[in-house]
């Protein structure tokens, strides 16, 4: 499997706002995530339900822009700025590196998130 084109395809789908489907077409069942802030996850179904509720507490996406992504054999790292309204009222600006371990099904088995600010 080409991790190169997969790590695109990825990074395609969360430039255009869809993450919860980037999950849902990209992860193995048996991924793991874990972020700055000290939240993980320990499979894809709990990665799905996550970024659902994160995703429906956006009120308005601001812009997200990928920047760059490098392979190097089965890892990935893509630089991405996310900027969100929530619902709550409180705004969200991430600068952020998402590292990724890809599988030889070129499936994401671990994901792991970077403040880049």
């Amino acid at each position: 499997m080409d991790i190169k084109e997969q790590a695109t395809k990825m990074d395609s789908v969360v430039a255009q706002g869809s993450i919860v489907d980037a999950v849902k077409q990209f992860f193995a069942d048996n991924a793991t995530t874990s972020d700055y802030n000290g939240l993980a996850t320990t499979n894809k179904i709990q990665m799905v339900e996550k970024m659902e509720g994160f995703a429906g507490a956006i009120a308005a996406v601001n812009g997200i822009t990928h920047h760059h992504t490098i392979v190097d054999g089965n890892v990935s790292a893509s630089e991405f700025t996310f900027n969100f309204n929530m619902k709550d009222n409180t705004k969200i600006y991430w600068h952020e590196v998402i590292r990724r371990i890809w599988n030889s099904d070129g499936k994401v088995v671990q994901e792991e998130y970077f403040n880049a600010q």
